[in-house]
């Protein structure tokens, strides 16, 4: 039987010890690099595009010589008005990506001795800049559909005559959300969060390609789906697959939500559940990734995402 790849050598190509050893200098010229790739590294002025700047050692800045506006390898991104050094900023990263089922604000606060508010808009910024390519995405081939509900949980009466059926829909809290995920086989996974299963048809309309081939299970939900696509249904409460039809990818990407939900985060729901599911979908797609190119490739994403109009100025809220 094959060593599963999370086991092998292959997948750990980057670790805490290794970032802490290249020291502040060479975190910021990585940084550097991943923000300016075109030029090696070498700074862009984002207002106006020229490559000649004067460099202010003392602050870390460029002063564009062309139209003197001073910025530094962080302005305009989603790390603008950072606090942490870059080697911490980094180590973060790391952290982030090495948990299979996510990582706990509160965890990482105190692997990087900050406060729990800085680990928690962090990680939420990156989970932002995992997300903002989702929008492009189109998938095609076989691409297997399928829901799951999250929050909306009410406590039971304590008596067993007293309790309700929650399954009845004037039972529940009304906190309850749907999140859909759209998975092409050997390709992209996309997550929604909606209220109900069929509300995600118009999404499929979106990011679903005419010609695929479509999977999903016996939900009434989805037998609108029939009328665009080719579309094929597998009853569950009979079996798992049929003839090959299978939701199982969706599944996986449930079993790992579900994971982070009971242990990792035990409360993703509400107005940050989309945020969760899609991290969790960037996990799924990148599983069989080594954690240093996961690394590479977050901060990549997080130096191209703009400034975060959602988490910029939280930690000037009220605690």
């Amino acid at each position: 039987m094959a060593q599963h790849f999370l086991l092998s050598a292959k997948a750990r190509t980057l670790s805490l010890a290794k970032v802490y050893r290249m020291g502040e200098d060479a975190a910021y010229g990585l940084f550097c690099e991943m923000r300016w790739p075109d030029t090696d590294g070498e700074a862009v002025c984002p207002r106006c595009g020229c490559a000649d700047s004067y460099f202010l050692k003392s602050r870390r800045k460029y002063k564009c010589t062309a139209c003197y506006h001073q910025y530094s390898v962080t302005s305009g991104t989603i790390f603008a008005s950072r606090k942490l050094s870059f080697t911490d900023l980094l180590a973060a990263i790391v952290l982030f990506v090495n948990g299979a089922k996510g990582l706990s604000a509160l965890q990482a606060s105190r692997d990087l001795d900050v406060q729990y508010k800085t680990a928690f808009v962090l990680f939420h910024k990156l989970r932002e800049a995992m997300a903002q390519e989702f929008g492009t995405v189109k998938l095609n081939g076989t691409v297997e559909i399928d829901g799951g509900y999250f929050g909306g949980y009410v406590k039971p009466e304590n008596k067993k005559a007293d309790r309700k059926d929650r399954r009845l829909s004037f039972n529940r809290s009304g906190k309850r959300q749907c999140v859909v995920i759209m998975r092409e086989r050997g390709g992209r996974s996309l997550p929604f969060v909606v209220a109900n299963e069929g509300d995600a048809v118009p999404h499929v309309r979106d990011h679903v390609g005419t010609l695929a081939t479509i999977h999903a299970d016996e939900g009434t939900g989805w037998d609108a789906l029939h009328a665009g696509w080719d579309t094929h249904r597998v009853n569950h409460s009979v079996q798992f697959m049929d003839k090959g039809v299978c939701t199982n990818q969706a599944e996986s990407y449930f079993s790992r939500l579900r994971r982070m939900e009971t242990g990792t985060h035990h409360h993703i729901a509400g107005p940050y559940l989309y945020a969760y599911a899609g991290e969790c979908a960037w996990r799924e797609d990148m599983r069989r990734v080594d954690n240093g190119s996961q690394a590479m490739t977050l901060t990549g994403a997080a130096l191209e995402a703009k400034v975060s109009r959602q988490w910029a100025g939280y930690w000037q809220r009220g605690a």
